[in-house]
């Protein structure tokens, strides 16, 4: 990545993040809806604690970076980015309960859990994951219906049974919380658990842009490239990271004894097989020519990433 690429692909994420909490904050107010009732103070609150206030809003960048090659208008990619962060953001905090991972540090404060309780953390949860359906199916997303039907659809998929609620039961399995420990297809878990929403985010730009069957199949796989980097990258960081520059506790995997990349491939390993990862997914982009730079800057980021 040359300087002139890497300062525009930082200025381009810290714009989308920006506006990606603005939208968030918006769309997590205390104003009622038409249908609803009441919005309760503690449970507004608990969405937004974990919902705002950070994050390199990741998801929803790819989403508007993989629309703008089709040159979708950005306010409706920031909205279906605002539904993918949703789900993001619940998996984290129903990840965090003490039934799961029983984390206590998330981006530098106490996970939801610890800072209210485990009923008002699931319940949050559950909130901004009905609400993340909520926004991907509103008339402003897409004049035609059509393309807010496979929108939800595909959201549906990637973060459920065969997605990443599917994979975190298989990472549960994995540790052994129901009997004996059962073997980890490490690649499927993640290509489920983590890389599935990864992926969702750059096929979002291609549905919303309604590409050629060509293009979908290569943002698609430049997805499925990007989330497994993601994912030993974060296995790495687990191994090698300082937990004050992440901001959540390390060596987490090992104390759960589960399989990772780094545990199957070795340090090295795992290094060199990013490197093979980002040729696939620079590899995926050729079709777009000049308009796939800041993706595979994307891509570059997340395999150098410290945080």
């Amino acid at each position: 990545m040359t300087t002139a690429t890497a300062t525009d692909f930082a200025k381009r994420l810290d714009q989308t993040a920006e506006d990606t909490e603005a939208l968030l904050a918006k769309l997590l107010s205390d104003t009622l809806l038409p249908d609803e009732i009441a919005r309760p103070k503690r449970l507004m609150e608990a969405m937004r604690y974990s919902t705002l206030g950070g994050g390199k809003r990741l998801r929803p960048f790819l989403v508007v970076e993989s629309s703008a090659v089709f040159g979708v208008p950005r306010e409706a990619a920031l909205l279906a980015g605002a539904a993918l962060e949703c789900i993001h953001c619940y998996s984290l905090i129903h990840d965090d309960l003490p039934a799961m991972d029983n984390s206590d540090l998330r981006r530098g404060r106490p996970t939801l859990h610890k800072k209210t309780d485990d009923a008002t953390a699931i319940l949050a949860g559950d909130g901004l994951l009905t609400l993340a359906f909520d926004i991907i199916t509103r008339d402003e997303l897409h004049n035609d219906p059509t393309v807010r039907l496979l929108l939800t659809r595909a959201l549906a998929r990637a973060s459920g049974i065969g997605g990443m609620v599917g994979g975190q039961m298989l990472d549960l399995a994995g540790e052994g919380r129901f009997g004996d420990r059962e073997p980890v297809d490490v690649a499927r878990l993640q290509q489920m658990k983590t890389g599935a929403l990864l992926r969702y985010g750059c096929i979002a730009g291609a549905i919303l842009g309604q590409s050629t069957p060509a293009q979908y199949q290569a943002l698609d796989d430049y997805g499925r490239a990007l989330g497994e980097a993601f994912q030993i990258a974060d296995d790495l960081l687990d191994v090698e990271g300082d937990a004050a520059a992440l901001g959540k506790q390390t060596g987490q995997d090992a104390a759960l004894g589960k399989t990772t990349f780094v545990t199957q491939l070795g340090i090295d390993g795992a290094k060199q097989r990013v490197r093979d990862l980002l040729a696939k997914a620079d590899s995926a982009l050729s079709i777009f020519g000049a308009k796939g730079d800041v993706l595979r800057a994307a891509a570059r980021f997340v395999a150098d990433r410290k945080s």
